[in-house]
């Protein structure tokens, strides 16, 4: 008996044993959280979508680029959902669109779908990740999804054979990409924790999976983002970790897994690929990325009305939130520091606006002594992640990349970005911004 395994885009899949089909994470997007577009280009047929009927779907975890509203709605609303997630709202999320059967799923307790056993296994961030393990007809396939693997859960795993790991073969740079003036280079080869994880689990076939995506065409990200190349994956797996093939999966396109070998099968039928081409990451590793005032002006002007929440936000709702937040962990901020925020606008002309910042205090300051950490963002951008729920990856924010005097620099070197003032005050304490906004959309449609 064969096990057949369908992509559809990014960590998304089918799979499909006798008469039993489960879908995982999957989108019908394209582009999808905002700014994603399939990599190579791919064109949904939604009319077959809505009648596909599918025994089960289940969700590693609850990021926008793998729980999407938006894909759900396509689904038919008997249709079984089990969801990876610690935060009840979500699972309120997708009762409230109509879905009858919504479950949560536990670490290391499995689910029987028809001819399958899906086991979640925890990921090395447990707070937000799961990954799988799937059963059926005495094949076995580990979906990685887009997590790492920590040691016990390794310890858990390299017991069993397996005939496939779905691997996410791309170590993306989303915190180099908000400070490329301060990042460091990437190393040329695959993580080492990769080639020894793999070399134990020692599966027959590797799919690199997750992240099958590029970015807008204008986008410097798709030279900066993605530094590893489908080529490179395969060339240095196949070389260190004896016994292993890799075998690239575009969306749409299956195959069937036996004991004995891996044959294609019959694409999905309401999923085309809309060039027949074969496509790779190209990473530039001395890119010079433009200036924020450039990449707002890829964006659309606002209304007055959209713009006006942003500047109010800037005002005041920004210091409302900062104040009642914890003092950031980011020992450069134990001091008084000038912060300046940048905002573009679609001509890529900027609002500044400072503040001074002391542990949890935010007073806003005049523009006479130098910043000590500078935030840029598009009008736009800031517009969608206060009212769409827009997460930091589409963002275009640009974090100290700014020459300071000697000092700061030596200081800042070290301190975490991520700590930002504007990403803190813009994701703490939100959960599922997105889908809410997703659900707002879709019942007023």
């Amino acid at each position: 008996m064969s096990l057949k395994i369908s992509r559809i885009l990014h960590a998304g899949y089918i799979f499909e044993c006798g008469e039993t089909k489960i879908a995982f994470d999957p989108i019908f997007e394209n582009p999808f959280s905002k700014n994603c577009y399939a990599f190579p280009n791919v064109e949904f047929d939604h009319v077959q979508i809505k009648n596909l009927k599918l025994d089960a779907v289940f969700i590693s975890h609850y990021h926008d680029d793998h729980c999407s509203l938006e894909s759900l709605n396509d689904l038919r609303r008997d249709t079984p959902i089990f969801l990876y997630c610690i935060f009840e709202e979500l699972f309120s999320l997708i009762r409230k669109l109509g879905f009858t059967h919504v479950y949560p799923l536990k670490i290391d307790q499995s689910v029987k779908i028809g001819d399958f056993r899906i086991i979640p296994r925890r990921a090395l961030d447990e707070d937000v990740d799961s990954i799988f393990h799937i059963e059926a007809n005495g094949l076995n396939v580990l979906n990685v999804v887009d997590s790492w693997i920590d040691e016990p859960t390794l310890e858990l795993l390299r017991d069993t054979q397996w005939d496939m790991i779905l691997w996410p073969f791309q170590t993306m740079r989303e915190i180099e990409v908000l400070s490329p003036s301060k990042a460091s280079p990437p190393n040329e080869h695959l993580p080492r924790e990769w080639i020894s994880q793999l070399r134990i689990l020692k599966p027959r076939w590797i799919i690199p999976s997750s992240c099958q995506f590029i970015h807008e065409t204008w986008s410097w990200y798709n030279q900066a983002f993605f530094p590893i190349s489908y080529a490179q994956f395969r060339n240095e797996i196949e070389a260190k970790v004896p016994g292993s093939r890799v075998v690239r999966l575009d969306p749409s396109v299956s195959v069937l897994l036996s004991e004995k070998s891996l044959e294609e099968s019959p694409h999905l039928s309401w999923l085309k690929q809309t060039a027949d081409q074969i496509v790779d990451y190209e990473f530039t590793s001395d890119l010079k990325a433009p200036p924020t005032s450039e990449i707002a002006q890829h964006f659309d002007m606002l209304t007055p009305n959209e713009a006006n929440i942003v500047y109010d936000y800037c005002r005041h709702g920004l210091l409302e939130k900062y104040r009642s937040m914890e003092t950031s962990l980011e020992k450069y901020f134990d001091k008084p520091r000038t912060w300046r925020l940048s905002v573009y606008d679609h001509l890529g002309e900027a609002e500044h606006f400072f503040f001074q910042l002391k542990q949890s205090d935010i007073q806003p300051t005049s523009c006479e002594s130098l910043p000590e950490w500078t935030t840029e963002i598009p009008l736009a951008k800031f517009y969608a992640a206060l009212a769409l729920g827009e997460s930091l990856t589409s963002l275009y924010m640009r974090i100290n990349d700014f020459v300071f005097d000697f000092k700061i620099e030596h200081e800042i070197r070290s301190a975490d970005i991520v700590e930002d003032p504007l990403i803190r005050c813009l994701f703490t304490g939100v959960f599922a911004a997105y889908q809410m906004a997703q659900f707002k959309r879709l019942t007023l449609q």
